[in-house]
């Protein structure tokens, strides 16, 4: 094997071990510098100047139109308990207020977990500047039909919906056992 044209690793640099407290100070004091001047550093690159009275309005239309890659984000994520959230009906208000309709407390929490990300979401793929989120618990509607616990319930319900299983269950000797 020819060493020469192996690829070399990259190993990492470390820092000496200080041998006093003024060195130690000294090191900390240049790593909060460099640190200090990264954050000026992307501070100014992240900075957009927008000419006045150029803001987008956030409309249903506009949401409607960049949902799926909203989605599509939380779903390369592996955010299942949001994408539940995002595939029940949203709708938006005037002045770019986005409602999203929960049901029950957990995904009141979930939602109210979500809002800093969906907010940031909206805002690149819409470029909506104002965009302000409220959740509303939708209670459950009840459809008058009962609930099935258990396996007694649901067998019983399923014989009433379908005759001909008391039938064949009569006619060939079944039990069931629970």
């Amino acid at each position: 094997m020819d060493f020469s044209t192996a690829k070399k690793s990259q190993v990492k640099t470390t820092i000496s071990i200080p041998t006093s407290l003024s060195q130690t100070k000294k090191l900390v004091d240049d790593k909060a510098k460099q640190s200090e001047e990264a954050k000026v550093v992307s501070s100014q690159e992240k900075l957009e100047i927008k000419p006045l009275g150029s803001s987008i309005t956030l409309t249903q239309e506009l949401f409607d139109l960049q949902i799926f890659s909203i989605q599509e984000h939380f779903r390369k994520a592996d955010k299942n308990l949001e994408l539940a959230i995002l595939d029940q009906p949203i709708k938006v208000r005037d002045g770019g207020e986005v409602i999203l309709e929960v049901m029950g407390h957990m995904q009141e929490e979930i939602a109210g977990k979500m809002k800093p990300d969906l907010v940031g979401l909206i805002r690149q793929f819409t470029g909506a500047e104002r965009v302000l989120i409220t959740v509303e618990v939708k209670e459950e509607v009840d459809n008058g039909k009962p609930k099935l616990y258990t396996n007694t319930d649901k067998l019983n319900f399923l014989r009433e919906k379908h005759p001909a299983l008391a039938e064949f269950q009569r006619k060939f000797g079944l039990e069931v056992d629970f």
